[in-house]
């Protein structure tokens, strides 16, 4: 907290000091010396210190947990930005926090009104800061959930709260998190609530949702929450089901025509290899990437390989796969997200051009850093340029999974 108000007094030091900016020019010669005092005084905040106090503000915001005192966290750290120069704005080490476009939030209903009715489908999602992505992504789900079952209020429910946070600092759009969405069901009278999560599988977030919902589940008549996109997750690798099949086929397919190519078998005689990167987890529902993989093998998608942003399981992580790939004989890949939105990982994780990144170490080859490892990982040499290619697009937007999401909703409405 010292270093919070540290950075507000900074703050407040920067708009006095453009207040005397302003009208220092019309002071009258009596309060000239005054006004060169604490314009001075204004002035000892350098720019370094000016950039560390929004650095320090928007780190108060980057947390999971809501407060009281969320809202003027957001605002002030919005208004400490803006207050910056260009040349501050540069010496911001997450200035990207602020400056970086992804796309238009306006476009973007955060599905929060009220007047709901009594029958409601909350749509849970984990999040993205990534406007652009959260309009196809996760609004495609929505909209596809709206249109299937027009007798119900779609809402909206994030599960990050550091990405609503973002959000709300950045564009202004107040997005609720599992715990508000909930309670304006309360408030507004719902008696019948369906839940959807968006998430794909039965993982530390979807844990985390149950475990509110069992917090609000005897405030309504009947409560519901179908399963995520790719169902139960099953014993071990070879437990594959109906939702991990038609996952794999629609996931597939969409990157073949956005890919270019007929048909996967031609992607295949072409020498490329599609890689689908998750996001991998310690909880013990990772093994539902090797369930994935295995139901690529089932299918005869033999060009067909699954990763994960943090190599768990093991081999899912980038030397592994791009080992499997060279072994398979493929000389081109696609990388895209087997993520429900192409957020932070798949813009940032898997499609930057620098170090640490799944396209550069496709590209370059050369020393990979692997999460866990004490030392980094020689992959080899890499496949070049003009032969890894990224496709920037979530899952929510494909019509095959949104059609998975409304009949899982489906299949728990009365």
């Amino acid at each position: 907290m010292k270093h919070l108000k540290k950075s507000v007094l900074i703050l407040l030091a920067m708009i006095f000091a453009l207040g005397m900016i302003m009208t220092g020019c019309g002071s009258s010669d009596a309060g000239d010396a005054s006004a060169a005092s604490d314009a001075g005084s204004a002035a000892a905040v350098s720019d370094e210190d000016a950039a560390a106090a929004v650095d320090e503000l928007i780190a108060a915001i980057q947390v999971q947990e809501y407060t009281e005192d969320t809202e003027a966290q957001c605002k002030a750290a919005k208004e400490a930005w803006d207050a910056l120069t260009d040349a501050q704005k540069e010496l911001v080490e997450e200035g990207d926090y602020f400056a970086r476009d992804t796309g238009d939030a306006s476009a973007d209903d955060p599905l929060n009104q009220d007047e709901i009715g009594e029958k409601e489908l909350l749509v849970v999602s984990f999040g993205t800061s990534f406007n652009d992505s959260r309009v196809k992504d996760i609004g495609g789900v929505e909209k596809a959930l709206q249109a299937a079952y027009p007798d119900w209020s779609v809402r909206r429910a994030f599960t990050a709260q550091i990405i609503i946070n973002h959000i709300w600092a950045r564009d202004g759009e107040v997005i609720d998190n599992v715990d508000q969405a909930l309670q304006r069901a309360v408030d507004n009278g719902v008696k019948q609530l369906v839940i959807q999560p968006t998430h794909l599988m039965h993982g530390a977030e979807y844990d985390e949702l149950m475990a509110s919902v069992d917090q609000y589940k005897d405030k309504f008549e009947s409560v519901e929450v179908a399963e995520p996109l790719l169902g139960e997750v099953g014993a071990d690798a070879s437990a594959i089901n109906a939702d991990k099949e038609a996952a794999a086929k629609a996931v597939v397919a969409e990157a073949v025509k956005v890919g270019g190519f007929d048909s996967l078998e031609a992607m295949d005689k072409d020498g490329t290899a599609l890689v689908l990167m998750g996001h991998g987890t310690s909880h013990e529902a990772n093994v539902t990437y090797s369930q994935m993989q295995e139901q690529m093998k089932q299918l005869g998608y033999k060009n067909v390989f699954i990763g994960t942003v943090e190599g768990i399981p093991a081999e899912t992580a980038l030397p592994e796969v791009k080992k499997a790939v060279e072994a398979a004989g493929y000389t081109k890949v696609i990388i895209r997200p087997l993520m429900v939105v192409a957020g932070d990982h798949a813009n940032n994780d898997m499609a930057a051009d620098e170090e640490g990144t799944w396209y550069y170490g496709f590209v370059n080859g050369g020393e990979f850093e692997v999460e866990g490892a004490d030392q980094p990982v020689d992959i080899g040499a890499g496949f070049g340029a003009d032969n890894v290619t990224c496709q920037i697009e979530g899952l929510g937007r494909i019509a095959d999974i949104e059609k998975m999401y409304v009949e899982h909703a489906g299949a728990v409405i009365k």
